[in-house]
């Protein structure tokens, strides 16, 4: 008798239909896993074993084959434990058949308890695209499998539950849809950031268009304080969005099964000795890297220069086309990569070039050699360069409260809802996603911008790609004042963000 049992598979950070396909036959005691399983697979023949024997069940002593569709598909890890077992027991005659509209996923342990997987949301996502009604998961991960909507899950703590369940003996109670709590939590907020208000304005700028930014500053000016503030004036994210961060965030084990959908845009700041596979993504189990795990939200390089060059020069591309495509011996995995990128750096090795008490001891060839770690070709694909400067006696012993951070939301807000409705039934969000028909479009100047940025243009030796993000920049700015064109105000204070001479000594 053959009995297929419908289960769910990951590819990259998609999930899609397996069907899991066991048939017992006569011949000597077997048991045979096919349809390109790896190693983990492979091993849920004694795991399923162990179960079966005891959670009181008989396990069939016959030649057993489970097909793993499709079977040119490789299949990696533990998800498929539950659905071999079901299939096994439904062949022997031991559990009625599932229903044709019901899933199963989940890893078995030896005694039978079923334990969490990891990518559960993209795989329930799959399921509920590929018409299933039923999903049953471990009972760590149903909340998690409730988000995606329109499907029945059920949370299993062992099999012996699941089997009373199938036979009819002890109805399972579905899992309640999960929804998130108020998070009590506050994020770090720009009050207390005292002076600085030059970078403020640009992460204010930032956060309106969604733009790129570095800064540059003498040890202790408060560059990494500030950018760890950037998420608290940055709009909300959207549903869609949060089932898409989540997702990528479930796939690498990094959700919090009591917390599974990530309400906040996502802060990811990896150490400058990060390798280039660690950021863009791969490895042998093919997982999403640092700038995935930023997608929707801040990627975060402090020290800049320090980060090995392979490392910075695999961002151009994701900051260019929103994605990243791994491509390795065991395939090919395209990743949503659609962050936002700050950065900070010293201007010069020893960190005070330019510092206005304490003497630098860097050569002009030295702190050169430093600023030329970061190429031009990242540098133009970053929207704003600022310098933060050291912070003032008088500024830090100052009484009054600098601007909260929930004021500064309020405005970049706005300035979202503008582009929102400037950008509606397309797939840009914001000023800085802009293509270049749209700058075209949205960012026409007048008599006093146009020999503004030619002058700049030439002055500056801007490229094509810099003179559309000084372009993008001004429309921000002109978003923030409530502007619908853009005025040679708005265009000044873009160009000034594009100013790298501190870079060139």
């Amino acid at each position: 008798m053959v009995v297929s049992v419908r289960s769910l598979g990951l590819n990259g950070i998609s999930g899609y239909e397996v069907g899991a396909e066991c048939f017992l036959s006569g011949g000597l005691p077997a048991f045979d896993v096919v349809g390109l399983p790896d190693a983990a697979v492979r091993e849920a023949r004694e795991r399923v074993r162990a179960a079966v024997k005891n959670c009181g069940a008989k396990f069939p002593v016959s030649r057993i084959t489970v097909n793993l569709a499709p079977a040119g598909q490789k299949k990696a890890g533990t998800v498929y434990d539950l659905p071999i077992f079901v299939g096994i027991l439904a062949a022997a005659g031991e559990l009625p058949p599932p229903r044709p509209d019901a899933a199963f996923l989940g890893e078995l342990s030896l005694t039978g308890a079923v334990r969490g997987v990891h990518g559960v949301l993209p795989m329930a996502l799959a399921a509920r695209d590929a018409g299933i009604r039923q999903l049953f998961v471990p009972a760590e991960n149903a909340a998690e499998a409730t988000l995606a909507g329109d499907l029945t899950v059920y949370g299993v703590e062992d099999v012996r539950s699941l089997a009373a369940h199938l036979r009819g003996q002890s109805p399972l109670s579905p899992a309640p849809v999960w929804e998130p709590p108020e998070d009590e939590t506050p994020l770090p907020d720009l009050r207390d950031v005292m002076g600085q208000e030059n970078v403020k304005r640009a992460l204010e700028i930032a956060a309106a268009g969604g733009h790129n930014l570095l800064m540059i500053g003498s040890p202790g000016a408060g560059k990494s304080m500030l950018a760890k503030r950037l998420p608290s004036i940055l709009p909300d994210l959207s549903r869609a969005e949060a089932l898409e961060t989540s997702g990528i965030w479930s796939v690498a084990g990094m959700t919090d099964p009591r917390r599974p959908l990530l309400v906040r845009r996502p802060f990811r700041s990896p150490h400058h000795t990060a390798s280039a596979p660690a950021l863009a993504g791969g490895g042998p189990a093919m997982r999403p890297g640092e700038i995935s795990l930023a997608h929707n939200g801040v990627l975060f390089l402090d020290e800049l220069p320090e980060f090995h060059r392979d490392v910075l020069e695999a961002l151009r591309q994701p900051l260019e086309d929103g994605e990243v495509t791994v491509a390795r011996v065991g395939g090919t995995l395209r990743l949503p990569a659609r962050f936002q990128l700050v950065c900070a750096m010293n201007p010069c090795r020893c960190g005070w070039r330019g510092h206005p008490t304490r003497p630098c001891t860097c050569s002009d060839r030295e702190a050169a050699k430093y600023a030329e770690k970061i190429s031009g070709p990242l540098l133009d694909r970053i929207d704003l360069h600022v310098t933060v400067p050291s912070v003032e006696y008088e500024a830090m012993r100052r009484r009054e409260t600098p601007e909260p951070s929930a004021a500064v939301k309020q405005r970049a807000e706005a300035a979202r809802a503008i582009q929102a409705r400037r950008f509606a039934g397309t797939d840009t969000a914001c000023n800085a996603r802009m293509t270049p028909a749209m700058v075209g479009e949205f960012c026409r100047l007048d008599g006093a911008g146009e020999k503004l940025l030619k002058a700049a243009f030439a002055r500056m030796g801007l490229t094509a790609r810099s003179h559309d993000r000084v372009l993008r920049v001004a429309r921000t700015i002109a978003d923030l004042d409530g502007a619908a064109d853009i005025a040679a105000s708005h265009l000044a204070e873009a160009v000034q963000y594009r100013s790298t001479d501190i870079l060139k000594g």
